[in-house]
């Protein structure tokens, strides 16, 4: 089978593909615009976030038989209509979970202790000891909206600090693995006292977090987002965040990240709104009760490895991929 990598993997994938008999090119440098031209070459593609998979471009390309994304959402490909013609669509959520899980833990570790604002005072020669009083987790209950691979690795890394784990996933029951307890939408918006994000964008969840949703919560809370920028409307979560309803945010995406993740979209790019764009930005970077990333939470030296060796076996292991060869 050939096979197209058309962004940075770890070697161990490309290792592994060409051992077990696969054709591999790795263009990892390659242009958006230029994979197109040659993807009917192909009967595999694997990918990271560099293209927007169309439905368009799909139907010009029926040969393929799987795209394979090296890491966890899938929003980036028409599933829908690549599944219809016979393309199956892998991820590699399993690769990233350990990495999301532990950075959405030191990351409200952040906030609660200061560290970011209080290093940065120290490194400037000030040194305040009462203005960086912090918060500690125990006591507080966290509430988990979506209980996949991220979900229930945040669980995981929140053992030990004694605090009370909740968790609503619309589309599973049963699944509490002893780190959480199932309970419905309803006793999350009553409970939670720190809310952690770990849904894939999908149209959805897309700016599922906005001004109705968070109202519907009881108390004063936490934001933890280190899903996907789109499932927070920022302009409400900034409104949110004035009033008080929203006591801090931590957030490794965010609703302006172009599609590849690389980077923020500058205004000439933002067609909406640039004063909406540019106005809420910057009260998120000035903020003391905001922690951001960029979107950094999936990539660790291991996961790098782990994402390719997961999406390296889950093609050698798919039947249909082999009968190819």
């Amino acid at each position: 089978m050939k096979i197209l990598i058309v962004d940075l993997v770890h070697p161990i994938l490309i290792e592994k593909l060409s051992k077990n008999g696969h054709f591999v090119d790795y263009y990892p440098k390659i242009e958006a615009s230029k994979i197109e031209a040659i993807l009917n070459l192909y009967n595999g593609l694997v990918i990271r976030s560099k293209i927007k998979l169309t439905k368009e471009i799909l139907s010009k390309n029926r040969q393929l038989k799987f795209i394979a994304r090296v890491g966890a959402g899938l929003e980036s490909i028409d599933v829908a209509y690549a599944e219809s013609v016979g393309i199956k669509c892998i991820n590699s959520p399993e690769g990233n979970r350990n990495s999301v899980g532990e950075q959405a833990v030191g990351m409200i570790l952040n906030l609660f202790n200061n560290i970011c604002f209080a290093n940065n005072q120290v490194n400037k020669g000030v040194w305040k000891r009462e203005e960086n009083r912090g918060l500690e987790l125990e006591g507080k209950t966290i509430g988990i909206i979506g209980y996949g691979n991220m979900g229930s690795s945040f669980a995981k890394c929140l053992q030990g600090f004694d605090v009370k784990i909740i968790s609503y996933d619309k589309y599973k029951t049963n699944y509490s693995d002893g780190n959480t307890e199932e309970v419905d939408l309803n006793e999350i918006y009553e409970k939670t006292d720190i809310l952690s994000i770990h849904t894939p964008l999908t149209n959805e969840t897309k700016y599922m977090f906005n001004n109705e949703f968070i109202d519907n919560f009881h108390k004063n809370f936490y934001l933890i987002n280190t899903a996907r920028g789109k499932i927070v409307k920022t302009l409400d979560l900034v409104a949110k965040m004035k009033t008080g309803k929203i006591l801090g945010a931590v957030l490794d995406v965010l609703e302006y990240e172009n599609i590849s993740f690389e980077k923020l979209n500058n205004n000439e790019q933002i067609t909406n709104s640039d004063f909406e764009f540019s106005r809420n930005l910057k009260y998120l970077k000035k903020a003391k009760n905001v922690i951001l990333t960029p979107h950094i939470a999936g990539l660790t030296r291991e996961s790098n490895i782990k994402l390719s060796e997961v999406i390296a076996d889950k093609i050698l292991q798919n039947n249909i991929f082999n009968k190819l060869l």
